[in-house]
């Protein structure tokens, strides 16, 4: 059993300077947000989205494979870091678990990975709103930066 490991993706740094992925809002890629349970393996290593051990919705229809599009904020530079901001997401009427979650490039061809987030532990909604609060996009916490 591997579990999910916080990471930039190995194949997303290659594919970054092969100019792949484009974070401009509004007129970049679409990324998108997966939701995984803690069966799965997400690391360093993983380079797309599968839909092997994501979550799915127990209660209602709040969570659709391939997790929700992401808004993008167009990247910025803080002190010498590259930053990469994406808007809170949040699935309303949730009843589900998550230990981590994955962003990928759902406009790439093969769904490329970007990142994984293991969550610490298992986070539930019952009933409720499930979010992903993203860090402001500054040097020191950007959910996605280059120094």
């Amino acid at each position: 059993f591997i579990a999910i490991t916080s990471a930039v993706c190995n194949s997303f740094k290659v594919e970054v300077l092969q100019a792949e992925h484009n974070f401009t809002a509004s007129s970049g890629n679409t990324f998108n947000l997966a939701l995984y349970t803690s069966s799965a393996t997400l690391n360093k290593s993983t380079t797309a989205y599968s839909s092997s051990n994501e979550i799915s919705n127990t209660s209602g229809s709040a969570y659709s494979a391939k997790g929700k599009a992401l808004t993008s904020v167009t990247p910025t530079l803080s002190t010498d870091t590259a930053c990469c901001d994406f808007a809170d997401v949040s699935w309303t009427s949730a009843s589900f678990t998550a230990r981590g979650c994955l962003i990928y490039n759902d406009s790439h061809s093969t769904d490329a990975s970007v990142c994984a987030i293991d969550f610490g532990g298992d986070k539930t909604a019952t009933s409720g709103t499930f979010t992903i609060q993203f860090p402001a996009a500054a040097a020191s916490k950007a959910i996605i930066r280059i120094a």
